[in-house]
């Protein structure tokens, strides 16, 4: 498989190519198209001239149109897509399949609104008139990470084109060849314009930095660490860019005496093991009812120890390995640390005996502690690793959860309807779920509070991220 950049509508190849390694067993899965800063600046200058022209920012039946025939083409190829997903990112089969179909609800969506971008009039006293419109900022530069790659650029690149805006993409290099085939088919659309979507890839980090320092690039969408997510603020200062930051998370489920308790459990340890525990929004630390604690310990203890873990291909695997080998070997290190100062290691995840030697599984791990401030209770290790904490009254369990600098996501557990309610509105998170975890749709806002990061996707509140509101005024007089 081979992949280049796309820029001004066409497919071009620089001089250097990286590879794309699969991390179940280290093989090649194929080569991309190795960019940086010139690649940036000329793909950035096509998406500034298509903008410019007409043909597509005021064009919404237009933009309807191309939006829903590239979903058309996905879903033509979606299990191509699911399976090169798996082989470049490991994750389990099922999961890539449910991704590439929940990409392509979210682009059928905001094709869906692309002529629903409505602006209103208001006579704001006689003969005077103020029109508020909201129009696409600009160059949109588009930073997607390896995690989810189908779905978090359908997220960001669907609110993006339905407004009319135009973007740039650069995708993680992990990752690379999914999301030129994904792009692929939104090429072979007939009717879009060149320049209005051009991708750029890299394994560095010079096309990136660029895509946020241009003037020509008004809106910069990233989703990965906090820390990244810092560093892009501070770098996109000087120009003013309005940011879309999804950035990290700490992700607590609140569990009550009054739910079933191993059924509980069982669908908690697949939320902390969905794509490895490489997601941002994955269960990773557990308050439970000081009654309920024990039963707790040993059905969740079971539930993870339960997971299947291997290569993604196979249909039978319920967790692949970490993305590569370096993140593998941070995430051990990270647990090692934790079974040396925790309270209890209730399960000792680690490198299956049999894992080939250029793969990069890890079993997950369990543990109990009750102190909230323990490095491993805030910082977000991005693994299959869980934290078992306990509570006694309502007012706790809120002071524990709140207790962390994110506010992605969390979920409260319980049959009492009343004190869902009441725990997830006094819970600082951008989402919070009932009795589930991890449900995502195209049409529910998501994002984070504090340190988890700016602005929604998903939903109809994302045009805001991608859109300025302009104000027209105008004295047309009165009549008599």
């Amino acid at each position: 498989m081979d992949s280049r950049h796309w820029i001004d509508g066409a497919w071009v190849t620089g001089t250097e190519r990286f590879a794309s390694i699969n991390p179940a067993d280290g093989s090649v899965v194929g080569h991309a198209a190795e960019g940086g800063r010139a690649e940036a600046d000329a793909a950035i200058g096509a998406a500034h001239a298509a903008f410019n022209r007409p043909d597509w920012a005021q064009n919404p039946r237009l933009r309807q149109s191309v939006l829903l025939g590239w979903a058309d083409r996905l879903d033509a190829e979606a299990e191509d897509l699911a399976r090169l997903l798996t082989l470049e990112n490991g994750k389990a089969i099922a999961q890539s399949r449910g991704e590439i179909a929940g990409a392509i609800s979210e682009i059928r969506y905001y094709g869906g609104l692309a002529r629903h971008v409505p602006s209103h009039v208001l006579e704001v006293e006689p003969g005077v008139l103020s029109t508020m419109l909201r129009e696409p900022a600009g160059v949109a530069a588009l930073i997607i990470p390896w995690n989810a790659p189908a779905v978090l650029l359908a997220r960001a690149i669907g609110p993006a084109l339905a407004c009319g805006c135009t973007v740039v993409v650069k995708p993680a290099a992990q990752t690379t060849l999914l999301t030129a085939a994904f792009l692929r088919t939104l090429s072979e659309v007939p009717g879009l314009p060149r320049g209005v979507c051009n991708m750029v890839s890299e394994t560095g980090h010079a096309a990136a930095a660029r895509l946020v320092d241009s003037p020509l690039v008004d809106v910069v969408s990233f989703t990965g660490s906090t820390a990244t997510g810092k560093r892009i603020m501070v770098a996109a200062a000087d120009t003013m860019k309005k940011l879309s930051l999804e950035l990290g998370g700490k992700s607590c489920c609140v569990v009550f005496p009054d739910t079933d308790t191993a059924e509980t459990a069982a669908r908690i340890a697949t939320a902390a093991t969905i794509i490895s525990g490489q997601q941002c929004t994955a269960a990773r630390r557990v308050l439970v009812h000081a009654s309920a604690f024990d039963a707790m310990k040993t059905h969740l203890r079971a539930a993870l120890a339960a997971m299947t873990v291997g290569n993604g291909l196979d249909p039978a695997i319920r967790m692949g390995p970490l993305i590569d080998r370096p993140a593998r070997d941070q995430v051990q290190t990270q647990v090692e640390r934790a079974f040396d100062t925790c309270d209890e290691v209730l399960l000792r995840g680690g490198v299956p005996k049999d894992s080939p030697a250029a793969a990069s599984f890890l079993t997950p791990s369990l543990v109990a502690h009750d102190d909230p401030s323990a490095f491993f209770c805030q910082d977000e290790i991005f693994g299959p690793f869980v934290v078992l904490e306990r509570f006694e009254t309502e007012a706790e369990a809120v002071a524990k959860a709140n207790n962390t600098a994110f506010g992605l996501s969390a979920s409260v557990w319980t049959r009492d309807g009343a004190r869902a309610l009441r725990m997830a509105r006094a819970l600082r998170n951008g989402t919070v779920w009932i009795n589930d975890h991890n449900r995502l749709f195209a049409e529910a806002e998501t994002g984070g509070y504090r340190q988890s990061g700016l602005g929604r996707l998903h939903g109809y509140d994302a045009f805001a991220d991608f859109t300025e509101l302009k104000h027209i005024c105008q004295m047309v007089g009165t009549i008599g």
